[in-house]
């Protein structure tokens, strides 16, 4: 399959020119003969570097953090020499928004390589301005025969194991840079907020995992400062960085952007916690949450926000973005016969069968934050995710899949593949109706990958509800086998423009495939 060829990596360059400190003084008015001020002390900094999301074939959404109060700037220019730079006026940061902010660019060509750069300015001295920070991404293609490919993953920073400068820090970010994707899809857990990171952690073998530490990751994230403070942890990590400026997102949540399997109206008896109304943390977290990404749909007034949503890349794919925290029923033996409410909630199960049927992308991925039939145990009688152990016919949250499922076979809806994270552990497991007690649905393939950064946990049982056949699995032995001692596992999708087809790879860091998959384009089932 052909492929365009990676574009080098922004974070690689090593010599500012002084005509490019210029340029980006004075592309934009108000900052006209500002260049000299670049020697002047106290000026903004952006250590926390740059990202894109929800890239589409015409707009982007662009990223940055200030270390005080500053006005964002942003050029983009076809060339990485900024030559014929178009100027975009982004918002002023302040501590409402913990020196975040968000400039969103439209009218821009499809299928190209857009170069952009930041520029923080002191509201108060135009004069004084920070170093540009450089980045860029690929708008969606407008023509069918230009190839996709995207990663997916997620798990960073769980289970203690944070930071390690020892290892290099998250070096699975340096890999799938240079795989060089049109996008990045995070099924989830961006943070762990409910996760403490020590100093220092003892291995099986006698070896000490060492982590970078914060003071807002020593302890459970209950205020918006903390919350905030853990999605910063992660952006401390230079080649998280890299990929950044490089690599747009994708984002969704789980539950560890609040706390372990949490769901609305939560009241907690974990003694680690003050606050024990999850609702309010959860309120917390989709601030900061909103704050740190750069998510199409949580802009605008705080009540419209919503983090379920389709990004368009093109004609041969849209992706799903679902949300199953915002919506769920209490976690429980899942066992009721009414799915109303269910995991997605009833609103957001109309949206999705709606645009579902919409759609005329070649292929739609379903960006599933937690998997269809692997069991999810939460505590010793209720369930986290869909599937209760139960192979019968659908109950409790597996109804509302049911309907879903019904629903893409009897519209025809062809190309849809699930893709989720959340159990750390890869695996392929392909849904049969002749394996199932519900049988009105049309065969369908869910691959599962992660962690990025976390710990490795052994394979869940499957629930024979919906019929699936575990094709693949790679899981450790043990709980909690740290990234020191196993490889870190993300997902790989090819999308050949010249046939349709569509390649999964499930991926170990260090180059490994272990499984791959080739789906053929406009088949109801496969």
């Amino acid at each position: 399959m052909s492929y365009r060829p990676r574009i080098p990596a922004p974070a690689r360059r090593t010599v500012l020119r002084g005509s490019l400190l210029a340029s980006a003084a004075t592309a934009v008015p108000g900052l006209a003969g500002a260049a000299p001020a670049f020697a002047l002390s106290g000026r903004p900094g952006a250590r926390w570097g740059v990202q894109a999301g929800d890239v589409t074939s015409s707009s982007a959404l662009v990223w940055v953090r200030s270390d005080r109060p500053a006005r964002m700037l942003v050029e983009t220019s076809a060339t990485d020499s900024f030559r014929r730079a178009r100027p975009w006026h982004g918002p002023l940061l302040g501590a409402g928004t913990d020196f975040t902010g968000i400039t969103p660019l439209h009218g821009l060509p499809a299928g190209e390589q857009i170069h952009y750069r930041v520029v923080l300015a002191d509201p108060h001295d135009p004069r004084r301005t920070s170093a540009p920070v450089y980045g860029t991404f690929r708008t969606a293609p407008a023509r069918r025969r230009d190839d996709v490919r995207f990663l997916w993953s997620g798990d960073i920073a769980g289970q203690g194991w944070g930071i390690n400068p020892d290892i290099g820090g998250y070096r699975v970010y340096d890999e799938m840079r240079r795989l060089d994707p049109d996008f990045f899809l995070c099924s989830g857990d961006n943070i762990y907020a409910d996760g403490v990171i020590e100093p220092r952690v003892t291995l099986p073998d006698g070896r000490v995992w060492r982590n970078v530490t914060t003071p807002e990751k020593s302890k459970v994230a209950e205020t918006l400062d903390e919350y905030r403070g853990n999605f910063r942890y992660n952006l401390l990590d230079e080649n998280l960085r890299a990929f950044n400026a490089q690599v747009p997102s994708v984002v969704q949540w789980d539950d560890h952007e609040v706390r372990n399997n949490w769901y609305p109206g939560q009241i907690l008896d974990d003694p680690r916690y003050t606050e024990k109304n999850v609702d309010l943390l959860a309120a917390r977290s989709v601030r900061a949450f909103t704050e740190y990404f750069p998510v199409s749909t949580l802009r605008g007034a705080p009540r419209q926000r919503r983090m379920h949503r389709v990004v368009r890349h093109g004609p041969l794919l849209d992706v799903f973005v679902l949300d199953m925290r915002s919506f769920r029923d209490a976690n429980s033996p899942g066992r009721q016969a009414d799915g109303t409410t269910g995991i997605l909630g009833a609103e957001q199960l109309d949206w999705l069968k709606r645009e579902l049927s919409r759609s005329r992308a070649v292929w739609k991925v379903i960006a599933s934050d937690m998997p269809l039939g692997l069991v999810v145990p939460d505590g010793a009688a209720d369930f986290e995710a869909i599937a209760q152990g139960d192979p019968g016919a659908p109950l409790g949250r597996e109804l509302q899949i049911a309907e879903l499922l019904r629903h893409i076979k009897h519209r025809r809806i062809t190309g849809t593949v699930w893709l989720t994270a959340d159990v750390h552990y890869t695996s392929a497991q392909h849904y049969l109706p002749a394996n199932a007690a519900f049988k009105d649905f049309a065969p369908f393939w869910e691959f599962v990958s992660g962690p990025l950064a976390a710990g490795q946990f052994p394979a869940n049982a499957l629930d024979g509800t919906f019929g699936p056949d575990r094709v693949f699995v790679k899981a450790p032995e043990r709980a909690n086998v740290s990234p020191m001692e196993s490889p870190q596992l993300f997902g790989q999708v090819d999308i050949d423009g010249a046939s349709g087809e569509l390649t999964v790879r499930l991926r170990a860091q260090g180059g490994t495939v272990l499984f791959s998959k080739v789906l053929q384009p406009g088949r109801v089932g496969q």
